[in-house]
């Protein structure tokens, strides 16, 4: 996968290369009378950036997670959005930089990457539906396990004829001896064995394992014994001793890194753009009613480790102390105290909590690590602790965001907490950076319009 990566990696510098030297030519200059472009060396710099990141974007998008001959579907869609994500993260660079570089480059540079790594594509397949190819590549496997266990493996294989995998023989620990899977060994020639452990002995599974090490065969171990209801298991390493690790929450990946990349410079640039109008918003808070500007709680970020919120102030000064008056009004339920034509809110809170502008402080919170972009809404520290189904305490297993699913499927108009906690979870569940993009996006017209805003 690496030398695919690298040539992926290569097919866009090339295309990027290509569409400069298309909208840079003199007879197109000539042809449309377009005005000259930058010398491509001034760009060169940016190929620090586009080598690396180009397998990052493809494997956050599921690119390499199939079979070279499956479906072409399964590679149109996450070459499309990597692609996407790679001119728009280039857009980013030139605004970044403040260098001009014209769309016609941008445009040519997304459209030949995907062109250029579909053909790419296109001749692998080719190569590997080839009869002698098929030949060379098909893996030859023994499966170990319960006659019922075995079955269903088989049928798995099956069921996916393009992974190439012929099973040769089956074998049940609890009936025959190991001795038996080394006489398989050599009888069929066999590239690795996979082994089902969920109703087996330990000792024999360790034996069988020790006997193809002995071999040079490769032993896979299906390692479902433990029945879990969500959690994902992955392996790892503990100081030399192979781990299983269950998890419910994203785990550590590449799509992490790009990430937190993403979270630090959106907010550095959004801090840097709107500058000007936080300012005003801030003298106006100052000027129209007494108190400070910045509102500061306790919220409960990732597993529940408290930290500093910061929001404009919108309400008066006292407004904690008077939530437990407004108690009987609260309109949602569960922990959750929301409360329509809050008398606490002041004139311009009003207008910041209609478009969320009171929300643009937490930028700093996201340069200090403590927030996302995306992610499960903090709340305060007391109402984490209100929680009345320990199973809703799974939203605070990923970092809290300035937006969510939530902000952008209803808002303020979702009035069951457990609908709220049910939209976090689904993003916990089917997190990617494709989706956090998508979140992003659809947040913009959320918040200009105001929509199901209190």
């Amino acid at each position: 996968m690496q030398i695919q990566q690298l040539l992926d990696a290569c097919l866009f510098a090339v295309s990027f290369w290509l569409a400069y030297q298309l909208r840079a030519s003199e007879p197109v200059i000539d042809l449309l009378g377009l005005d000259p472009v930058a010398p491509f060396e001034t760009f060169l710099s940016f190929y620090f950036v586009l080598l690396p990141a180009v397998p990052l974007v493809l494997d956050s998008q599921g690119f390499y997670n199939r079979s070279v001959v499956a479906p072409r579907r399964l590679m149109f869609w996450p070459l499309v959005r990597g692609c996407f994500l790679v001119a728009l993260g280039l857009t980013l660079l030139l605004f970044f930089f403040r260098m001009y570089l014209p769309r016609a480059v941008i445009f040519g540079f997304g459209f030949l990457s995907f062109a250029l790594v579909w053909l790419k594509e296109e001749l692998l397949r080719l190569g590997f539906k080839a009869k002698f190819t098929q030949a060379q590549l098909r893996r030859r496997f023994i499966l170990i396990g319960p006659p019922e266990e075995t079955a269903r493996m088989r049928a798995a294989i099956q069921a996916r004829p393009l992974e190439n995998m012929a099973i040769l023989a089956e074998l049940d620990l609890t009936a025959t001896p190991v001795a038996h899977l080394v006489e398989l060994l050599h009888e069929h020639s066999v590239n690795g064995v996979i082994i089902s452990a969920q109703h087996a002995n330990f000792e024999q599974v360790e034996a069988a394992i020790r006997a193809c090490e002995i071999e040079g065969v490769e032993a896979w171990l299906v390692a479902d014994f433990f029945k879990m209801q969500i959690s994902r298991t992955s392996f790892d390493d503990f100081f030399g001793r192979p781990v299983m690790v269950f998890r419910t929450a994203p785990e550590a990946s590449w799509q992490a890194v790009v990430k937190e990349v993403m979270d630090l410079a959106g907010a550095f640039l959004l801090l840097l753009v709107f500058a000007l109008p936080l300012l005003v918003i801030a003298l106006l808070i100052k000027l129209t009613s007494p108190g400070p500007v910045f509102f500061r709680q306790q919220r409960a970020g990732l597993n529940g480790q408290p930290f500093t919120m910061y929001k404009f102030r919108t309400m008066v000064t006292n407004a904690e102390q008077l939530q437990q008056e407004l108690a009987a009004l609260n309109e949602m339920s569960g922990p959750v105290f929301k409360v329509s034509n809050d008398p606490r809110v002041t004139p311009i809170g009003k207008i910041l909590r209609k478009f969320s502008l009171d929300e643009f402080p937490q930028l700093l919170n996201i340069l200090r690590s403590e927030m996302s972009l995306v992610g499960p809404r903090p709340l305060p520290v007391h109402e984490v602790a209100r929680f009345d189904d320990v199973a809703h305490r799974r939203r605070l297993s990923v970092k809290p965001g300035l937006t969510c699913l939530w902000q952008v499927r209803g808002r303020n108009t979702i009035v069951d907490f457990r609908d709220w906690v049910r939209l976090d979870l689904e993003y916990i569940d089917n997190w990617s950076l494709w989706l956090d993009l998508k979140i992003l996006l659809r947040t913009i017209p959320a918040v200009f319009t105001g929509a199901g805003a209190r």
